[in-house]
């Protein structure tokens, strides 16, 4: 696995040498929290499968697979993603199991949940 180098161009940050699919994107060590992770459970994000913890937020499993992009605004259609981690925005509503509008940051991780990007106030991206 490469190290990863991040440089600085102008406004711009570059990454080299990095693979995302190989590089763990969690909190491993803190000097309070103490991170203990569940079994690892496979679910499946846009119809891929994709590995987390259980028990963990479904956004943080999301963020550390690399998946930023959660949902669409409804009338511009900007992209939207994990942003307070507490429920009290609306930024990361996803479609779970066929529900739609449900906060992805405080909704813990099950084997086998089916998610998908939500698209405005609540049709899934498909459908609309």
């Amino acid at each position: 696995m490469s190290a990863g180098i991040a440089l600085f161009s102008g406004n711009h940050l570059h990454l080299s040498e990095v693979d995302f699919m190989e590089k763990e994107l969690r909190i491993s060590e803190h000097p309070v929290l103490d991170f203990s992770p569940g079994d690892k459970v496979q679910f499946w994000f846009e119809g891929e499968p994709v590995t987390g913890y259980l028990g963990e937020p479904v956004a943080a499993a999301l963020h550390a697979a690399g998946i930023r992009v959660l949902r669409y605004s409804r009338r511009l259609h900007r992209p939207r993603g994990f942003y307070c981690a507490i429920g009290n925005c609306s930024e990361c509503l996803v479609e779970i199991d066929g529900e739609p509008n449900v906060r992805s940051c405080i909704t813990p991780l099950a084997e086998g949940m089916r998610i998908r990007r939500q698209a405005g106030e609540g049709r899934a991206i498909a459908d609309s």
